[in-house]
């Protein structure tokens, strides 16, 4: 028989979760939290100012000295380091021609995740393909019904989860791509021209309705992902006993 734990009694035990959302953005990731965990508490922390943060908190500052000083403090920890140093752009031939015109990306994940270890906290840190994150789950706006793909990695420390199924896509992201113009179900939620996604068509594709800033709605995560990691987490708490932060 499948276990289904009692979720209710769950949330008695836990709310408000007190979740930290570290290299926050706008708060993509807070708000699929907030829809998976219900009464929490989401304190954002990010180097930039974000005056369109959707959590309840935010602290301007560097996140990996946050996570240090006041990670033991929440019950579960997001973080999605910048992904400038992670992915293809900033490896191989690419990082040679970067190099060449003095153009650095600091990579942060593995000094990010030993800070999150140093918590004994449940986290998770996110990324992009091509990045040093273990690939415990992969998601990908297909398996939500949005008209994005944004294929991002989630390596989960402290507890675990199934990797769920990934449909196949149902054709090409619209734009140029090689000097050939293809139509798509989804868009190009990066950069800017050559048919990309508009402001309306990324707040639309990405279910974010609470900016209009260009840069940061390209770089916030899809709600509908952290709303699966937040329900994951939630059927593998009851496993691993776990309760509130001290």
């Amino acid at each position: 028989m499948t276990h289904r734990p009692d979720i209710g009694r769950l949330l008695a035990l836990l709310e408000p979760v007190r979740v930290l959302d570290a290299y926050s953005c706008i708060g993509g990731g807070a708000k699929g939290y907030r829809r998976a965990f219900g009464n929490c508490h989401i304190t954002g922390v990010d180097i930039q100012a974000q005056p369109d943060y959707c959590g309840d908190t935010f602290h301007q500052g560097d996140a990996i000295e946050y996570i240090r000083a006041h990670g033991h403090e929440y019950d579960f920890i997001h973080a999605s380091p910048p992904c400038q140093g992670e992915g293809a752009p900033t490896k191989g031939t690419n990082a040679a021609r970067n190099a060449a015109i003095g153009r650095t990306y600091p990579r942060l994940i593995t000094p990010t995740r030993a800070a999150l270890e140093s918590t004994g906290r449940p986290y998770v840190i996110e990324n992009v393909p091509g990045s040093e994150v273990r690939k415990d789950v992969r998601l990908c706006g297909e398996q939500f019904g949005l008209a994005v793909l944004m294929h991002r990695y989630f390596e989960l420390g402290g507890w675990t989860t199934d990797q769920p199924a990934h449909p196949r896509h149902r054709g090409y992201v619209r734009g140029y791509r090689h000097g050939e113009y293809r139509e798509g179900p989804y868009v190009a939620a990066y950069g800017k021209g050559g048919g990309k996604a508009t402001v309306a068509e990324i707040r639309a594709a990405k279910g974010i309705d609470w900016s209009t800033d260009h840069l940061r709605l390209r770089e916030a995560l899809p709600p509908a992902y952290t709303e699966w990691i937040g329900r994951a987490f939630l059927a593998a708490a009851p496993v691993l006993g776990m309760g509130a932060a001290a």
